[in-house]
């Protein structure tokens, strides 16, 4: 059965042996019920994941991450019915052995929309962008405060300045190159983060691979998933990622989903503070997949990425 794991290499070993994770997946779907459900791994993710007949994802948490596995099963019970689109249902959560935690869940119906994105008519990009801006207005229109026990950080402020702190290591161990890296400590010191008026429940990686597509209903959408990083703060942290994992740089897609958000856009060079404080922030994919910013200056790449018209 799993072995206990405490750390991101220990549970990286185990995500990679199916022939040690499939046999503990049987055993836990028998003991729910659904020993003779056919069950398949979804190669996404760093979690195992899997899926349970045509209708349940099964999703397994090591004893690290217990804190992960309630903030998901809670924020999923909590959003049920609340969002424009499904979210997945939880119809079981708890431990299993060696301090390992499931959550059995709904599936949602369709197709990952960064798979099929390039497969979608312009016309219905658009609406895609409008719908998803949405959703995410409507998730932060959520009343936070039933989950804040499970979902932090309890300062949004504090959480700030420790990101402040650690951004630099944080990029330099992500590999961003140097002439980048020695603009960091200048860029965010000149970007005063006031704390919001109003902490909102975040997904923190609302992306097209957590968007769901139904190819065969006008291209709609149809479910928002992976709650396992929510947190409470400032909205602008979803929509820095919004910006370049949704509307990927794209100006007019961009201005689009501010007006379907229902706000005036945050300025660039705030968002990208926020993109640069981020627990996820990636800047050297981001640099090798979205437009690259004219001069190799931070302030272009504010711009350039968070630039909005129309």
């Amino acid at each position: 059965m799993l072995p206990s794991v405490d750390t991101v290499d220990e549970l990286d070993e185990v995500v990679r042996d199916e022939a040690l994770l499939r046999p503990a997946v049987q055993d836990l779907c028998a003991q729910l019920g659904l020993g003779k459900i056919r069950v398949l791994r979804f190669e996404e993710g760093s979690l195992p994941v899997y899926e349970v007949g045509d209708s349940l994802v099964l999703k397994l948490y090591p004893g690290f991450e217990s804190a992960e596995a309630l903030r998901e099963a809670r924020v999923l019970s909590h959003l049920e019915g609340r969002l424009p689109v499904p979210t997945p249902k939880v119809h079981a959560a708890d431990l299993y052995k060696n301090n390992w935690r499931y959550v059995l869940m709904s599936r949602l119906p369709g197709e990952g929309l960064a798979r099929t994105w390039r497969r979608i008519p312009a016309a219905d990009r658009d609406r895609i962008v409008t719908e998803a801006a949405e959703v995410l207005a409507a998730l932060h229109a959520v009343d936070p405060e039933p989950v804040a026990d499970v979902v932090g950080p309890a300062d949004w402020g504090r959480f700030v300045a420790v990101r402040r702190a650690n951004a630099l290591a944080h990029h330099r161990a992500a590999g961003l190159p140097p002439h980048w890296l020695e603009q960091i400590p200048d860029f965010l010191r000149s970007v005063p983060l006031a704390a919001p008026a109003r902490g909102v429940l975040l997904h923190t990686e609302f992306i097209r691979e957590h968007l769901i597509v139904d190819p065969h209903d006008g291209w709609r959408l149809t479910g928002l998933f992976d709650f396992e990083p929510a947190m409470i703060g400032d909205p602008a942290y979803d929509l820095a990622g919004a910006a370049l994992f949704i509307t990927r740089a794209d100006p007019r897609q961009l201005g689009r989903f501010y007006a379907a958000y229902g706000r005036a856009p945050h300025p660039p060079r705030e968002l990208l503070a926020h993109t640069l404080l981020h627990v996820f922030s990636d800047l050297v994919w981001s640099l090798r997949e979205l437009p690259a910013p004219p001069r190799p200056r931070l302030d272009d790449m504010a711009e350039a990425w968070f630039g909005t018209v129309g």
